[in-house]
């Protein structure tokens, strides 16, 4: 008979994640899904700031592109200031963001 092995478990030690200290230190961005009655799909895009608690925008649509979060992204800085970070949990995010970085070439010097 084979012996199977363990639990897998995570290599290396985690950093605990930094708590911000001031508004506009770090932004997350979290998109959520959900279906209509008729069966269409829409997602929404939330920006949060993580010291203050403050939901900075919601964005709904049923697609929302790299361009799209860019131009939200935008339209908040505008109002609020840019923030020292971007942050999020999902890797769709993640990947948004490096669209982001594309589009502006780079400029986009965000840390997550």
């Amino acid at each position: 008979m084979r012996w199977r092995g363990g639990r897998k478990r995570a290599l290396g030690t985690r950093r605990p994640v930094r708590l911000p200290d001031r508004a506009n230190a770090r932004w997350s961005l979290d998109f959520l899904s959900d279906t209509i009655s008729d069966g269409r799909r829409f997602r929404v895009l939330a920006i949060v700031d993580d010291y203050t608690r403050e939901c900075l925008a919601l964005v709904a649509d049923t697609s929302l592109s790299g361009l799209r979060v860019a131009r939200e992204l935008d339209d908040v800085i505008r109002l609020r200031g840019r923030p020292d970070s971007l942050g999020s949990s999902g890797l769709f995010a993640v990947g948004i963001i490096g669209e982001i970085n594309c589009i502006r070439g780079g400029g986009a010097s965000f840390g997550i």
